[in-house]
């Protein structure tokens, strides 16, 4: 079955490695036949939530900037892919404040059935990512019918574009693939 699948780069940094995974995971997924649509949050406007709750009420949120269209096309999405890059052991702010944009798909028919998570960090050990599948798992909670189904990290990347020729880029193929 042809899937809409949702792969979110959240990375600001030029040639950032978790844009290289999600490229990676997208392009597995393209090739699955699924229809892709990768979004890099570079050069969006997304404001802070204000936590106004107008979105639970109106279905949109107050705020008019790129998360509205983001919001959207998650809510159109079987799959959604996350990858960002690690920061003090957590996911990026713009991660961050994207999944609390997307407050007003928790009264929606979203669906989103499954979410991964891609993750980088100059940290090497195993549970850098922790906090990050921690925060992600939380935002996916209030969505009874979705459900977190793989997690990749890379560590030890400290440079740009340093994940060039890793295994980790075929393991996100192979991830996108068999959604």
């Amino acid at each position: 079955m042809k899937k809409n699948v949702v792969v979110i780069s959240t990375s600001l940094r030029a040639k950032s490695n978790s844009e290289k995974l999600a490229e990676a995971f997208a392009q597995g997924a393209r090739e699955a036949g699924h229809q892709v649509e990768l979004i890099s949050l570079k050069g969006k406007k997304l404001a802070f939530c204000m936590g106004c709750l107008a979105c639970q009420k109106t279905g949109v949120c107050a705020i008019r900037d790129d998360a509205i269209a983001i919001e959207q096309k998650v809510l159109q999405a079987d799959v959604v892919a996350f990858a960002t890059p690690i920061y003090y052991y957590e996911m990026s702010g713009q991660m961050k404040t994207l999944l609390d944009r997307m407050n007003s798909l928790y009264p929606k028919d979203y669906r989103f059935r499954d979410i991964y998570l891609l993750t980088v960090a100059a940290e090497n050990e195993e549970s850098v990512p922790e906090g990050a599948i921690q925060g992600l798992q939380g935002w996916i909670d209030c969505f009874e019918q979705a459900e977190l189904m793989g997690t990749l990290f890379c560590g030890g990347m400290e440079n740009p574009g340093q994940i060039e020729g890793n295994g980790k880029l075929k393991a996100a193929f192979a991830m996108g693939k068999k959604v």
